[in-house]
Parts: C-alpha cells; sequence; structure tokens
C-alpha cells in the first residue's frame, strides 16, 4: 500500500484537535516567494504544523492466494513543531478491503473487511534552505507501528523503520527569457525501508512532484487577468514508486498521479487520478481526494509556531 504513506490519525484525535483553536495565512511551506504545497501522494520536506484526511480507491493485484482486491481508504496525517524546523508526527488509516468476485478456480469470493492499518509517527528536520533560490532540504523518517492495526486485514505484526530525505526546488530564479517557467517547481523523497522481519526484503521509496503554480505566476510573473477559481489553482503530477533491493523482492511498483490543488484561506483541496505504472502495481485507475487543514491559519494560537523556541 505505497500510495497511503500520509496516512491518518483517529477520528477522536483530529475532533480535539479541531475543537482546541487559530495562524497567518500559508505561515508554513515559504521558500522566498515560493508557497511549497502539501501534496497527495508524496511527503513535503516542511517540518511544520498540519493536518490531512484523504479519501482513496484503488484496485491491489492479485498476488500469491490473495486474489484481486479493491481498496477503499480514509487516510490522513497530523503534525506538530516541537522546535524550530523540527516536527514529529502521528498517522493511521481506515481500510476497507473488498476481494474480487471472480475467482479462477471456482471457489467462494473471500468476504469484504474493514480495519485500521498499523499506526505510523514520524520525524522531519529541516537542515537547510535557500530563499532566494526556492530551495530546501530536510532529514526525518518514519517508522510503522507493527501489531497497532487491526488483525483481520491482515496487517504486518512486525515494525518498518524509513529514513528519508526530502527537497523542494522552485525555479523563480530563471531568467526573464523563460520566465514562464518560473511557477514550475519539484518537491521529492527518498527513503530506504527497514524491516524489522529479515525475511522480507529491504526497499527504496521514492517519489516525486512536479507543479506549476498559477498563484506563482499571477503574482510574481504576469498577472494573466485569470478568474477565480483558476488563479488559485496548481497543476500537478506526482510519481510514487517502491523498489525491492535485496532478498529476490520483485519488480519495482508505483503510481503516476496527475491531479489539481485549489488553494483556499483555510484549506487546499486537492484530487488526483491514480495510474499504476505496470501490471505489478495494478490493472485499473484509482482516484484520491485531499483536504489539506491549514491549522496555523485556523488556529494562530496554539499551531503555527514550535512549542519549544523562537519562530523560524
Amino acid at each position: 500500500m505505497f500510495f497511503f504513506r500520509r496516512k491518518i490519525m483517529g477520528i477522536a484525535v483530529l475532533a480535539a484537535i479541531l475543537a482546541t483553536g487559530a495562524g497567518k495565512l500559508h505561515a508554513h511551506g515559504f521558500e522566498g516567494d515560493r508557497f511549497f504545497p502539501p501534496t497527495i501522494q508524496t511527503e513535503d520536506p516542511f517540518a511544520a504544523d498540519e493536518l490531512s484526511w484523504t479519501f482513496s480507491s484503488f484496485n491491489q493485484p492479485a498476488s500469491n492466494d490473495d486474489p484481486k482486491t479493491r481498496e477503499i481508504g480514509v487516510v490522513g496525517e497530523f503534525t506538530k513543531e516541537i522546535f524550530p524546523r523540527f516536527a514529529v508526527g502521528i498517522s493511521g488509516a481506515y481500510l476497507n478491503l473488498e476481494p474480487s468476485k471472480h475467482t479462477d478456480d471456482g471457489s467462494d469470493p473471500l468476504p469484504s473487511q474493514d480495519g485500521f492499518d498499523n499506526l505510523s509517527v514520524s520525524a522531519k528536520y529541516e537542515v537547510w534552505d535557500d530563499p532566494t533560490h526556492e530551495f530546501i532540504f530536510s532529514l526525518g523518517g518514519e517508522v510503522d507501528l507493527g501489531g497497532t492495526g487491526s488483525k483481520s486485514l491482515g496487517v504486518e505484526s512486525y515494525s518498518t523503520y524509513t529514513p528519508t530525505i526530502y527537497f523542494g526546488k522552485g525555479l523563480g530564479d530563471l531568467p526573464n527569457e523563460i520566465k514562464y517557467l518560473r511557477p514550475f517547481a519539484l518537491t521529492g523523497t527518498a527513503g530506504y525501508v527497514i524491516p524489522s522481519k529479515t525475511l522480507d526484503p529491504n526497499r527504496l521509496e521514492w517519489g516525486l512532484a512536479l507543479e506549476y503554480s498559477f498563484p506563482y505566476l499571477q503574482e510574481h510573473v504576469e498577472d494573466m487577468g485569470l478568474p477565480h477559481p483558476f488563479r488559485e489553482l496548481i497543476p500537478l503530477v506526482e510519481f510514487s514508486m517502491e523498489t525491492p533491493v535485496n532478498r529476490q523482492g520483485g519488480h519495482t511498483t508505483g503510481t503516476i498521479c496527475p491531479g489539481l490543488l485549489w488553494e483556499g484561506k483555510y484549506c487546499q483541496i486537492g484530487a488526483e487520478a491514480i495510474l499504476p505504472v505496470n501490471a505489478e502495481t495494478g490493472s485499473n485507475v484509482g482516484a484520491s481526494v485531499q483536504v489539506q487543514f491549514y491549522i496555523d491559519d485556523l488556529f494562530p494560537g496554539v499551531f503555527g509556531h514550535p512549542v519549544w523556541g523562537k519562530d523560524k
């Protein structure tokens, strides 16, 4: 379930957060003039206060004794800046698995299953940034806590550890002759998955998001007179890939996800198609929709600044 890297907290935790209270518009995600939006499939490079819900549907291919399965997930994540440039997060997912009704051997289809995926905890530190060149580089990682999900889903009983690098680069420093390329930006991640169960392969998880920001075009290149809501749109395409590196782990799998993000004052709404890159990934197109809450704008007294230390 590589495209479920950004998972969800429990509903009670979310409700408690939303009840607490209000930061500046887009107080995080800026390098110079560039706003890097949180993306759906790949993690952004900022250590910031974030809260999101993601709804996804995708058909997992048949493998070993498991039939083709439709997976629907309600996915989200909460992170909080603890020290300047350093944030921690917690995430999880609630899944519905619907096995295919067609079986090659004529046996009865498996029943559908619902439950929680394993919880994950994460940490991220912004190592270096250059506002003039709209660049940021961060280090961090994620621990998937084995055995914390629903056993009926067949979740892993062992934990996995994924040290990760993150980066973002805007093209706002391009010369005026090619100024219409300045709204482009690229973010990416590369993580090395280490399972505590040594029989399973280690994996390289890597992803990229290529974005073209209409808000950046309007405000920092040329006012094209775009009407609302088009002037708040960021078209993008994401690549989310996973490559086994040992123990005969098989082929690279992954998805290509074209979509749109809409930037509001207090939230971001995004939608993407999920296109499998090969038969090992799947055979059907899926979809995802995400709502990202700008909790630093909604609740500035609580979010948008570190718990200890001065603001960035």
